[in-house]
């Protein structure tokens, strides 16, 4: 049974030296020991109380703050997400619909939370990383596709592959792809995507009551601040992964220690990461150092010391080509495909429909 070690270990009786009568009065520090899971989570925990407190504290007190509630409200909202990809990871909790609920609210409106995790769960499958078909989360397209795009919706794609583009276009150029795509499954009748949209438009609907009823909160002061938010995730997303032959080269390591690395919860650290996918946030860090040479080793030097660094390179410079690189003249796929398993839309929604039967 899974957790019974842990527990066995956890709930240590006195046991006196030999020849010794046990004291009804002794202990030992082992009986007041925090359980290993709970010391691991604890960050995560106080996290997820201290975002959605300030969440609530900034629309309750929006009309005094003004403009200041709604760019701390982006922030919030980008660190909710961050603690969106912590939980569908498996934290804190070990049921996987306990953890939803713990980031039911859909503080930055625009994506349902199992959508999110059935993609990014695909997105893990490592060989199909950056795959314009197969990676849901790749800005790849097909030559043939990119080819075939009318000018102004070129221009756009290039303009987004540099930073400042994507801080301002990002959101609503994946946005508009994500929704357009999403409308395709549900009129095919995907009853996943039908049950995850309408999970989420009922936690939305109690977040716009709640909003609604605070004093002063605007309703377009309040999308801004969802689009900002989106807008500092695109600087995380923005050169996560890059197309190269080899898997363990497209993932990026960011040595970032400053604010922008605890908004992201150190997915900065993306190679660790995408090799340990169930390490706590706050284990990444530590995980890296440790084995320094071996992940850069690893990912081929794919290393950024710092964000500063990656705007002094790429603000207005583009630095990924919208075609994919690697696929051939005429290709379909990316070579790298051949070692795929399931395609993305499939693996994703498997993985989340085990994962509720198990909850």
């Amino acid at each position: 049974m899974p957790g019974l070690a842990e527990r066995q270990h956890d709930t240590h009786a006195f046991v006196p030296v030999e020849g010794e009568a046990p004291d009804a009065g002794a202990h030992t520090a082992r009986d007041f020991r925090i359980p290993a899971r709970i010391r691991d989570e604890a960050p995560t925990l106080t996290l997820l109380v201290a975002v959605h407190g300030a969440f609530f504290a900034l629309a309750w007190n929006a009309a005094t703050l003004g403009s200041v509630a709604y760019a701390l409200l982006a922030v919030v909202i980008a660190l909710h997400s961050s603690l969106q990809h912590e939980v569908l990871h498996g934290h804190p909790f070990r049921s996987t619909r306990l953890n939803a609920l713990t980031v039911a609210l859909p503080l930055g409106l625009a994506v349902p939370y199992w959508r999110f995790r059935a993609l990014h769960m695909a997105h893990h499958i490592d060989p199909n990383l950056t795959d314009p078909y197969e990676d849901p989360e790749s800005w790849y397209l097909d030559p043939r596709e990119s080819g075939r795009l009318p000018w102004l919706m070129r221009q756009v794609l290039e303009a987004n592959n540099t930073l400042a583009g994507r801080l301002l276009l990002g959101p609503a150029v994946g946005l508009f792809g994500f929704w357009r795509a999403e409308v395709r499954l549900m009129r095919a009748g995907r009853g996943d995507v039908l049950r995850a949209w309408g999970e989420h438009l009922v936690f939305a609907g109690v977040l716009v009551a709640f909003l609604s009823a605070m004093p002063g909160v605007s309703g377009w002061g309040y999308v801004a601040a969802c689009y900002g938010g989106a807008s500092l995730l695109s600087l995380r997303t923005f050169l996560e992964h890059q197309a190269a032959p080899e898997t363990g080269h497209r993932t990026v390591l960011i040595e970032d220690r400053g604010p922008l690395a605890w908004l992201f919860l150190f997915n900065s650290l993306h190679a660790v990461h995408h090799e340990r996918p169930k390490l706590a946030w706050h284990r990444l860090p530590t995980a890296y150092r440790a084995e320094r040479a071996r992940y850069q080793a690893k990912n081929g030097g794919y290393v950024y010391r710092s964000y500063l660094e990656i705007a002094r390179r790429y603000l207005f410079i583009r630095k990924e080509p919208v075609a994919h690189p690697l696929c051939g003249a005429g290709a379909v796929r990316v070579d790298v495909t051949r070692e795929r398993t399931l395609p993305a839309s499939r693996a994703g929604h498997d993985d989340q429909r085990s994962d509720n039967e198990r909850a």
